[in-house]
């Protein structure tokens, strides 16, 4: 098992078909769900799965399917031919849990749960009885979370 960090293929496709709307006030509802080291998750994910999703072990805030990320949070821009997308850093809290990975995907795309990224940490991150972020990288072209070029 294996994760490696990708834009989803399916997710290129639904952009050709219109299928995706990162408008920030009225477009698509993203989430962002953890995952443990036994998941496979690489460009070939099509969509949400819970096979290898972290699970929070103590109080905290993290449920299966993970959590929203903010509505409205997500930016977009094209700058020197590269199209970015950014998203509000995202926040469980109370938590108990290891992940070594996570899993963008949309929740109001015509393909239910569809996924767009999967993002790798580079090694398991560990929250005890505390907060686990994802930070996500500067809007920049050449470090944005989602860069399409």
């Amino acid at each position: 098992m294996a994760i490696a960090q990708a834009i989803c293929n399916s997710f290129k496709k639904q952009l050709l078909e219109g299928d995706a709307n990162f408008t920030q006030t009225t477009g698509d509802k993203f989430k962002l769900a953890l995952y443990q080291s036994t998941a496979n998750l690489s460009a070939s994910a099509t969509a949400y799965t819970a096979t290898g999703e972290a699970t929070d072990t103590g109080s905290g805030d993290y449920a299966a399917g993970g959590k929203n990320l903010a509505v409205g949070s997500q930016q977009t821009s094209v700058a020197t031919g590269v199209a970015i997308v950014d998203f509000a850093d995202l926040s469980f809290t109370g938590v108990t849990l290891t992940a070594r990975g996570a899993l963008i995907y949309n929740t109001s795309s015509a393909v239910t749960n569809a996924a767009v990224a999967v993002l790798d940490f580079g090694g398991n991150k560990t929250a005890t009885a505390g907060t686990f972020t994802i930070q996500f990288p500067a809007f920049t072209t050449s470090a944005a979370i989602l860069r399409i070029s």
